[in-house]
């Protein structure tokens, strides 16, 4: 395990694993709910990066350490000090364009599955950055919370967008407008996230279990599985099926397809190399 970057001497913000073909990150500020500090946010695109460049990892878990997934934005680094330019220094917009913005942008982008573990409380932005990640993996006492109205804020890092396009309009409006805990269990009934383990299983263990099973699968296939679904949302038929005609023709010429006719035809298992 090595770190990626700190926040101060010795202490890394984020953790860097392998298992195998699969990535471990572990968003490591236990002391304040791994909670999104500049740093934090560096060292996580940083560990990205690492995973996009290495093309022997095939997938990605996320998770945070401690009793909680992520609070968010660590409300503790914005200047509320009183002065004529409060407004100014207070001004979240900022912090959202050269922080979270990115962070969401390059997990939805990055070339491997990826797979969020909520481990505790997932609030604010910690929402967003699970929702953000392919498939998520609950805890059975996770919960997760639109903590922004109670700031006079709305959902961001993707948060407005998420909650309409997995829960629908009505559920979104509840949890944005009243700001209650959803517990992991109506998480998944309402199709915020795929799965909740049983108690007493871990759920990074059972994460990094569909990990590894998604890491042997064709990668190129699964992401581009994952831009068909998203584009879906907004096009109509005729645009998505010149879409899946057009992907599927891409998909033509990959290693990964002509391995697994192949072995289809030859009746042994594929070995795909995600490529």
């Amino acid at each position: 395990m090595t770190q990626a970057s700190s926040d101060t001497a010795g202490e890394s913000t984020v953790l860097y694993a392998e298992h195998g073909a699969v990535a471990l990150l572990t968003l490591n500020r236990p002391e304040a709910l791994n909670s999104f500090s500049p740093a934090m946010h560096h060292a996580l695109w940083s560990a990205l990066d690492r995973i996009q460049a290495d093309k022997k990892i095939r997938a990605l878990v996320l998770t945070g350490a401690g009793r909680g997934f992520c609070a968010g934005a660590d409300l503790s680094q914005f200047d509320m000090t009183p002065g004529l330019d409060l407004v100014r220094r207070a001004d979240p917009g900022p912090v959202i364009e050269k922080l979270f913005n990115p962070t969401i942008r390059k997990l939805q982008a990055l070339r491997v599955p990826t797979i969020a573990a909520v481990n505790g409380v997932a609030a604010g932005a910690g929402a967003s950055v699970a929702m953000a990640c392919d498939l998520a993996i609950a805890a059975p006492g996770a919960t997760f919370i639109q903590a922004f109205v109670r700031l006079g804020l709305i959902p961001d890092a993707g948060g407005s967008w998420f909650l309409v396009k997995k829960l629908g309009l009505a559920r979104a409006m509840g949890c944005a407008m009243l700001g209650n805990k959803v517990s992991a269990g109506d998480a998944k009934e309402w199709g915020m996230i795929w799965d909740v383990v049983p108690q007493g299983v871990d759920c990074v263990e059972r994460a990094l279990e569909v990990a590894q099973q998604l890491a042997v699968l064709p990668t190129q296939g699964l992401v581009a599985t994952r831009e068909l679904l998203r584009a879906a949302a907004s096009n109509d038929l005729d645009a998505q099926l010149d879409l899946e005609r057009d992907t599927q023709s891409a998909l033509g010429k990959t290693h990964d397809f002509i391995e697994g006719v192949t072995a289809f035809r030859e009746k042994r298992p594929a070995q795909f190399k995600g490529e």
